[in-house]
């Protein structure tokens, strides 16, 4: 694109972008993103791909299991909230205006 004289290059502060502003308009009429090192390489994109799926596998089976092992636990629990309250004697309840 062919470059006015009314435009200038400027880099971006906060990012490190280049802008193309028009000095008569006032506005920017393009940019140029900076090159992102930490971007992942594309070329092993199947390899990151499927690390990613085998993580999510595994999150998936723990949460599996976890949900299968849940009932047990569950189930412990109670029997033993039901031993205890076998244990206790059973007495009337106190409302509030029992105690009047």
């Amino acid at each position: 694109m062919a470059k006015l004289s009314s435009e200038r290059e400027m880099p971006c502060p906060c990012c490190g972008a280049v802008l193309t502003v028009d000095l008569n308009l006032g506005r920017i009429v393009s940019h140029e993103a900076p090159a992102n090192p930490d971007a992942p390489d594309l070329g092993a994109a199947h390899t990151i791909l499927a690390e990613q799926a085998a993580k999510r596998d595994a999150l998936f089976e723990q949460s599996f299991q976890n949900e299968k092992n849940k009932g047990d636990t569950l189930a412990k629990r109670f029997e033993e909230a039901l031993k205890e309250a076998k244990k206790e004697p059973v007495s009337k309840p106190l409302r509030g205006f029992d105690l009047d």
